[in-house]
């Protein structure tokens, strides 16, 4: 028999967390359709003798609504195994939107999610008001990874209400407006619906974003809209809250809604003190009957600071002033001895400005790190302070300009133990999917989350096994979003593989591109050690480069495997059409 694509002498793991086996993995149009020894010929044949073949790993948690009608390639997730995505999140969408109010769904991602309105206006060709003409038009887009997209509570809301949506609670005819709307599409294959309630999502007025003017009620009215007509998930970036009584009342409300709607809950979930109590209430709702899920990040989200982007001094007013020039006057002033005495100064007594969710905030000197190294353990800028016996500002100054400003500084913003993470990472009712690909694009470079998993915790630490570490970024987040065909290597799944070195496998360096539409900045982090990415039988990414392929696909929710579509009900009765 004759293959489209043949994997050949490859260590394979599976997804499903099961052991590893030397296998082949034979390809027919864009499915695997064979396993173990295959006879015959592949009209391309890849030999991955040394390698992991492993299902293409699955993110549960992007931002990339805008970017994919700019980026045909998906990166820089595509540069570190991943080969689907689930967009859409926290509430955050392009659509639905009425033509005159597209301002609206813009003013919700642009600070909230650092994404350039500038690069939306002109990277964008809006074709769409409904999401179901959004999914449309991501279907008709080349791609090179398929996408899953969610529809948004603060663009339902802006779609009924218009600016009410950022002022207060809906009417019961904007509720019916935003069912309507919600129910055409999950019948247009929504993945999920989202929304969030953190008060770290803010617009660039400084206002919440429209989903958090939301009552409960609204929530769990939509959510069981989302269980009466659909299997979607449910995602949500929760409230934070350090009292023991509101934590209380949040996670019973959020259980209660869970078992009451059958839909599965999912939602970030930290080795800090900001997730205090999630587990628990995820263990004892699966153990109810329902549905729950957490999202987790395997070294805690940071926020990027560098001179080619942003520094939380930048708001200061002697540093605003050296900042404005170019990067050469930059160079010159910051090694004059009273400039240097000035800003050094007002870094440690000026008054900043007030930051939300990865912006960057005052440093704290004894977590912020300098980034030497791309996954392994970094020192703190206090660590260095102390070692040369200069002060902390001295030491971002003078590495800065030792490295011609091409460094980041990292303050975590969820720190995390890595006894306490390791244990997250493994618990049974969590996927490692937390990357936000697409947002905060100069404030975060955690598409490498993947990479960093295999090259920091099973190369390095020994931590995990790769078949514990495959199972968490593959057939954990497919089986959590419905993803039915993806994340396992089998007969008859789609045909989204993996090849990488498990001796090489790291991220790079992370570095700054200017190739946003109009020339806006964006941190781009791309990878070593993986031989190749398969996207739906075509070869996506070969040694770190991208092939003219553009094989990905939109994966509209209800679809199984075969690619018939299903009406499948909460009861469990599905219906084949």
């Amino acid at each position: 028999m004759e293959y489209d694509v043949v994997v050949r002498n490859g260590f394979v793991i599976d997804g499903s967390g099961a052991p590893g086996a030397l296998s082949d993995v034979a390809v027919v149009g864009d499915r695997i359709v064979a396993m173990g020894e295959v006879e015959g010929n592949g009209r391309e044949e890849i030999d991955a003798e040394g390698h992991v073949v492993a299902p293409g790993f699955v993110d549960g948690h992007t931002h990339m609504d805008a970017q994919v009608f700019w980026d045909d390639l998906g990166t820089s997730s595509c540069w570190h195994g991943v080969t689907s995505v689930v967009m859409g999140n926290c509430g955050f969408t392009l659509a639905p939107a009425h033509p005159d109010k597209r301002d609206l769904v813009v003013r919700n991602l642009e600070r909230a999610e650092d994404i350039s309105a500038s690069a939306m206006a002109q990277g964008i060709t809006w074709t769409w008001s409904t999401f179901a003409e959004y999914l449309d038009a991501v279907d008709a887009l080349p791609k090179g990874i398929n996408y899953a997209g969610s529809i948004g509570h603060s663009a339902l809301r802006t779609w009924a209400m218009g600016e009410r949506a950022f002022e207060g609670p809906a009417t019961e005819d904007d509720l019916q407006v935003m069912t309507e709307e919600l129910r055409d599409a999950l019948l247009a294959g929504a993945a999920g619906f989202s929304t969030s309630r953190s008060v770290a999502h803010e617009t660039s007025d400084g206002r919440p974003v429209a989903s958090r003017l939301a009552a409960w009620e609204e929530v769990v009215a939509l959510v069981d809209v989302v269980g009466r007509n659909s299997t979607a998930a449910f995602q949500l970036a929760t409230e934070v809250s350090f009292d023991p009584e509101t934590r209380s009342d949040q996670h019973r409300r959020l259980q209660e809604l869970a078992l009451s709607s059958g839909v599965p809950v999912l939602f970030g979930v930290f080795a800090s003190r900001h997730s205090t109590g999630k587990l628990p209430m995820i263990e004892d709702t699966v153990a109810r009957g329902g549905r729950m899920y957490g999202l987790t990040h395997c070294r805690g989200v940071q926020s990027a600071q560098s001179f080619l982007t942003r520094l939380a001094f930048d708001g200061l007013p002697a540093w605003r002033e050296v900042r404005r020039r170019p990067l050469a006057e930059q160079r010159v002033l910051l090694q004059d001895p009273d400039v240097r005495a000035r800003l050094t100064y007002e870094a440690h007594h000026g008054h900043y400005p007030e930051s939300v969710g990865t912006e960057a905030r005052k440093p704290d000197y004894e977590s912020l790190t300098i980034l030497f190294s791309s996954y392994l353990p970094n020192p703190t800028v206090a660590d260095e302070a102390r070692r040369l016996g200069i002060d902390p500002v001295e030491v971002m100054i003078d590495v800065a300009l030792e490295r011609d400003f091409d460094i980041f500084f990292l303050q975590p913003l969820t720190p995390q133990p890595d006894d306490a993470l390791i244990d997250l990472l493994r618990h049974p009712m969590t996927a490692m999917t937390f990357s936000d690909s697409g947002a905060h694009v100069s404030q975060i470079f955690d598409a490498s989350i993947q990479t960093h998993l295999l090259a920091y915790w099973v190369r390095e630490r020994q931590a995990l096994t790769l078949e514990e570490a495959v199972r968490m970024i593959t057939s954990k987040p497919a089986q959590m979003w419905s993803l039915h065909d993806r994340g396992l290597l089998a007969p008859g799944y789609a045909a989204d593989i993996t090849i990488f070195d498990p001796a090489t496998v790291a991220p790079l360096m992370p570095k700054v591109a200017n190739d946003l539409p109009g020339g806006s900045a964006r941190i781009e982090q791309r990878a070593q050690g993986y031989a190749a990415t398969i996207v739906n039988g075509q070869v996506l990414t070969r040694d770190g480069k991208a092939t003219e392929a553009r094989p990905g696909q939109l994966l509209r929710a209800g679809r199984s495997i075969d690619g018939s579509q299903t009406d499948t009900h909460r009861s469990g009765r599905t219906r084949r059409r």
